[in-house]
């Protein structure tokens, strides 16, 4: 990724003023397998306060959750809440279950980070301080999607049918394309992030 990412962003943040309830909203999109997972746990394991990190895979009902629905209920839920200093919550998607299952509360937090494709949509803008775009090429993305999935079915003991989640994933890339469209990305993002390098 360069010159380390995790203090471009941290100093990113830190010039920016915090929201009207005293919090910061760091938003990390980009398309699937590209590394935002891994630049949000780097972001908040070297931020000097309290954290969160949210997983947009929490918040899609399903392998079609991204869709136009998504960025207001997020915003409803969990984002306008933060922005004003309020609790918000949520109820994680159970991806076994195919249904929602448990509820999360979201206290407020010096910084809140959501990760994961949907998080740049314009309805989570008035209440986001930086907005990350995080990139790589596409056969990468799909080797990591694909070993994730199955790690996650055999950590889960579920039969894993790479053929069937191939498919899922085709899906899934069609419905966040049209997400980086209608949310205007990346050009929207205040940092660009090469996903194939270290951040640290």
């Amino acid at each position: 990724m360069g010159d380390p990412v995790v203090p471009q962003v941290l100093d990113l943040l830190r010039s920016r003023p915090t929201l009207p309830g005293g919090g910061r909203l760091l938003c990390i999109d980009g398309p699937a397998g590209s590394g935002k997972t891994t630049l949000a746990d780097g972001v908040t394991d070297a931020f000097a306060g309290s954290s969160l990190v949210i997983r947009m895979d929490d918040l899609y009902l399903g392998w079609s959750g991204v869709d136009a629905a998504l960025g207001p209920r997020v915003a409803e839920q969990i984002t306008e809440p933060f922005a004003a200093g309020r609790p918000g919550s949520y109820r994680r998607f159970d991806w076994e279950r195919n249904e929602l299952a448990e509820q999360h509360d979201v206290s407020p937090v010096d910084l809140l980070v959501l990760e994961g494709v949907g998080s740049g949509a314009r309805a989570i803008a008035p209440h986001r301080t930086a907005l990350i775009w995080v990139s790589a090429p596409d056969d990468l993305r799909l080797s990591r999607g694909m070993a994730r999935d199955r790690a996650l079915h055999e950590r889960d003991d579920v039969e894993w049918d790479v053929e069937e989640q191939r498919r899922h994933w085709d899906r899934f890339v069609v419905d966040e394309a049209r997400h980086f469209v209608a949310s205007g990305l990346p050009a929207a993002a205040d940092l660009m992030v090469d996903g194939t390098r270290t951040i640290s």
